[in-house]
């Protein structure tokens, strides 16, 4: 048997509003105002969500109901859910009526979508948490696996989500942590054998996610009749893990593209034979059989050529940007004033680091599209400036800084 795992992520930041150092004790709102031509966090989310979220969730459902062998994964960050529940709750039912089906299953991880699991185990629990409770409460689901923000894994995280009792991790399928070996079977962490470890299929994932509108590419138009005959001709594999951005149906790939076309004819010709089938991730640690271990203890994510944190820590704005935001933890918490640590937290959210990434070539390219700043340096001011005012706050209220 031969089983697609269907793994889709859904994430928006609250983002910074244009916050200078002239708003700094006057204005303490950082996240929810117009400025400049940036669209306000409500406004951005209201245009993804017609885009790419309504349409995409109206086929799922379709297929769901069509097809008995279909499933779906999502990882939705609390941060996202947060702002559905505020300002599109016809659009969070709609997301609802996905899990309602019973086949469609939501993966735990950080609610502020923060790198905490880093600089902060404390922390990183406090939101592994949170997000728990999110996801119980809007779809009466507890998460049984677990993803680490941006993928980001290593051995270490596979103890802790072993010592937390989920069933399995996912990862990036990358080329130097597999070796000779290939994503297309389950495995075991090398420091943790209890669990299973799924890694990205990250050639047919990026298929999908990036090439499939290029009409350059040497396989374009890529068909769901073509893709499913490239799963079929791997006979040894058990399992192909798709794992990419929600948005990448209508948002990153366009309608015209014929991506959502390309969704409703991928279960049709991939169930054609009686040896293949869809799994949920859940599925998957329960009846794949891992066929090695896998040791990582360098720490591997899903972005850019190097594959690891530098597109959030790779340089010296990003690095002093998040380490002076997790020096103030304890005194926050000393001080116990729910604003401040929400606004704070809100600051751990990983794409407030990914602004400020000064790559260039292919790699610079992504970070730009999608930055809503003119540069990585204008990135890093407007969060310092919003750092230090947050700062202010806290001495204003007794911390000794």
């Amino acid at each position: 048997m031969k089983s697609i795992i269907l793994y889709l992520h859904v994430h928006q930041p609250y983002r910074i509003r244009h916050y200078t150092i002239f708003d700094s004790g006057i204005n303490h709102n950082y996240f929810d105002s117009d400025w400049d031509s940036r669209e306000s966090n409500e406004k951005i989310l209201a245009k993804v969500a017609e885009k790419s979220y309504v349409p995409t969730n109206e086929h799922l459902l379709k297929l769901l109901h069509k097809y008995p062998q279909f499933r779906v994964n999502l990882s939705m960050s609390g941060v996202l859910l947060e702002q559905l529940e505020k300002w599109a709750p016809d659009v969070l039912e709609t997301f609802q009526k996905l899990t309602a089906t019973g086949r469609v299953e939501i993966v735990a991880e950080t609610y502020h979508h923060s790198l905490a699991f880093f600089y902060s185990r404390k922390e990183f629990e406090t939101q592994v948490v949170m997000h728990r409770d999110i996801v119980k409460r809007l779809f009466n689901q507890e998460p049984r696996v677990f993803r680490n923000t941006e993928l980001a894994y290593n051995n270490d995280v596979a103890v802790w989500a072993q010592q937390n009792g989920y069933k399995a991790v996912i990862a990036e399928g990358w080329d130097p942590l597999l070796g000779w070996r290939s994503p297309n079977y389950a495995y075991k962490p090398v420091s943790a054998p209890d669990i299973k470890l799924l890694l990205k299929n990250y050639r047919l994932s990026d298929d999908i996610a990036f090439r499939f509108g290029d009409n350059s590419w040497s396989e374009w138009p890529l068909t769901a009749d073509k893709f499913s005959h490239w799963l079929s001709e791997d006979n040894d594999a058990t399992n192909f893990n798709l794992f990419m951005d929600y948005e990448t149906f209508g948002e990153h790939q366009w309608q015209e593209s014929g991506i959502f076309q390309f969704l409703e004819e991928l279960p049709k010709q991939w169930l054609k034979s009686e040896e293949h089938n869809f799994l949920s991730l859940s599925e998957a640690a329960d009846q794949l059989d891992a066929v090695g271990e896998i040791d990582v203890p360098n720490t591997v994510t899903w972005a850019d050529t190097e594959r690891d944190l530098s597109a959030w820590l790779g340089n010296s704005m990003q690095r002093q940007a998040i380490e002076s935001l997790y020096e103030l933890e304890d005194r926050l918490h000393e001080l116990n004033d729910w604003s401040l640590i929400e606004d704070w937290r809100k600051l751990q959210t990983s794409d407030h680091f990914y602004y400020m990434c000064v790559k260039w070539f292919g790699d610079g390219d992504i970070h730009a599209y999608f930055s809503p700043y003119e540069t990585p340096y204008d990135a890093y001011i407007n969060f310092m400036n919003v750092f230090h005012d947050l700062r202010s706050r806290m001495m204003e209220k007794g911390a000794n800084i």
